[in-house]
């Protein structure tokens, strides 16, 4: 499909969540992305970084002294999965590898086995695993970037809460929730009542990062992902003097934004592989 084609179709779904969405997107991308897929298999499967069944992760690409792009899935943080056969998420590793990258693509705890910070503590338990693990699979240990979409997002900059220290080469947010927005009902499943909200959220630790950043919300996000993604440049802005690397991925919503990752819309793996090579050193 076309990109103006994809556009016209994702623009008709308008800023609507849900499962019924998140199949039109994908109908979208399917004969892409099996063909990548066919094209890149996995080097290692369920590799495991923690003690819970769902600690494990994939990876995609060969070294030697490749950077490392570790993928955190989205989901509500009730549902998601890493891939394989299934290309949604698995996609991510396998643009990766293409890229000449070494991809990481990680499962973690979900609600309601597990609440806040767990989806932090599996990030940085993965990311760990990664610097013990990257080389022997041809990563560079010193040069992992975490890429989130929405849940996962919110997991990286929660990892980076726990950990304001955490020495990875950059940080890739997408349409996540970082705390400029007021308590969602749906927010209670991970992060508990609204009393323990402000000081649960991971905004403060991302103003203050010295941590080279991507942000990027879609065209078609919900209104509170564009103002979480406003929120986020205006305070960098006001702290720093500058902003943040930023993207705005036109045509898109909050799913088909890491979904169409590895087709022939090139325009945000670029940019995400441009800012890898950026905090290469």
């Amino acid at each position: 499909m076309t990109i103006p084609r994809t556009r016209a179709a994702i623009a008709g779904m308008g800023t609507t969540l849900g499962p019924a969405v998140i199949e039109l997107c994908r109908a979208l991308f399917e004969d892409e992305q099996h063909a990548l897929a066919d094209r890149v298999a996995p080097v290692a499967v369920d590799c495991v970084y923690g003690a819970h069944p769902r600690n494990r992760l994939d990876l995609y690409g060969q070294g030697p002294g490749a950077p490392v792009l570790l993928f955190v899935h989205g989901g509500g943080f009730r549902v998601g999965d890493k891939g394989g056969a299934d290309w949604q998420n698995a996609a991510v590793g396998r643009m990766a590898a293409e890229a000449g990258l070494l991809g990481a693509v990680m499962n973690y705890r979900l609600v309601p086995d597990a609440g806040w910070p767990s989806g932090g503590e599996d990030v940085l338990a993965a990311f760990d695993w990664l610097v013990e693990n990257a080389a022997q699979h041809g990563g560079d240990p010193a040069r992992i970037v975490l890429v989130g979409t929405s849940a996962g997002a919110v997991h990286i900059a929660g990892a980076l809460k726990l950990r304001p220290d955490l020495a990875a080469a950059g940080l890739v947010l997408l349409s996540g929730l970082y705390g400029y927005t007021p308590h969602d009902e749906r927010d209670v499943a991970y992060y508990g009542e609204q009393a323990l909200y402000a000081e649960r959220m991971p905004r403060a630790a991302l103003v203050e990062t010295a941590l080279p950043l991507l942000v990027a919300c879609a065209e078609f996000d919900p209104p509170r992902f564009q103002a979480e993604f406003l929120g986020l440049m205006q305070a960098r802005l006001e702290r720093h003097g500058a902003m943040p690397r930023g993207y705005m991925a036109s045509g898109h919503n909050h799913y088909s934004m890491a979904m169409h990752l590895g087709t022939s819309d090139r325009r945000l793996a670029e940019e995400i592989i441009g800012f890898v090579d950026a905090c290469g050193g």
